[in-house]
């Protein structure tokens, strides 16, 4: 398993490695307050966004993830971010977090499709064994997606994660195995 630079293309959303020139697209995406509800941090200023994005950037070399920026090709826009997360080479797994989308594209394609991408690429290129989602318990809408992808509960972290604002949140852990060289749904 080795995380080398690439492009993943669906039929609407496009995954491009995060690069500093990306700040200003990001933070134009991430102007919505609700967006941040769930997240460790707000991104109010765009210096907040310059701190997300070199914060991504150094623990992409280090190895520890690997950022995308999420363009929506039919008006090819810059309207989020994902990354692969907590990356264990010798154990061929990772996590997939850190998702925000501009909420113009909630309850579109753009989110599935993402997550359909990235999935594909640890199963059937990088060979990952096990791929962990974790979401926020509040986030029953994020969970419920992840659920409809085939994502199988694991269990609740419980007060594992303060955010911004000072609540500590449980966080729900979810997973994806592959088996014999197949993804499949646990249960």
């Amino acid at each position: 398993m080795k995380i080398k630079p690439v492009v993943l293309i669906g039929g609407r959303a496009e995954l491009v490695p995060m690069e500093h020139s990306h700040v200003e697209g990001l933070f134009e995406a991430a102007g919505s307050e609700e967006i941040w509800d769930y997240m460790p941090m707000r991104v109010e200023r765009l210096d907040d966004m310059k701190k997300l994005v070199e914060t991504a950037l150094l623990a992409r070399a280090k190895g520890s993830e690997f950022p995308f920026v999420i363009i929506d090709q039919e008006n090819d826009e810059i309207v989020g971010s994902t990354r692969f997360l907590d990356i264990s080479i010798p154990n061929r797994n990772l996590e997939i977090g850190w998702t925000w989308l501009n909420p113009k594209v909630w309850r579109t394609r753009i989110n599935t499709e993402c997550k359909f991408l990235l999935l594909k690429h640890c199963f059937e290129n990088l060979q990952t064994v096990r791929v962990q989602i974790k979401t926020d318990a509040r986030n029953i809408r994020s969970q419920r997606a992840i659920e409809r992808l085939g994502a199988v509960k694991e269990g609740v972290l419980r007060r594992h994660r303060i955010l911004h604002d000072g609540f500590i949140r449980d966080t729900v852990y979810t997973v994806f195995l592959m088996k014999n060289g197949r993804r499949f749904k646990q249960g």
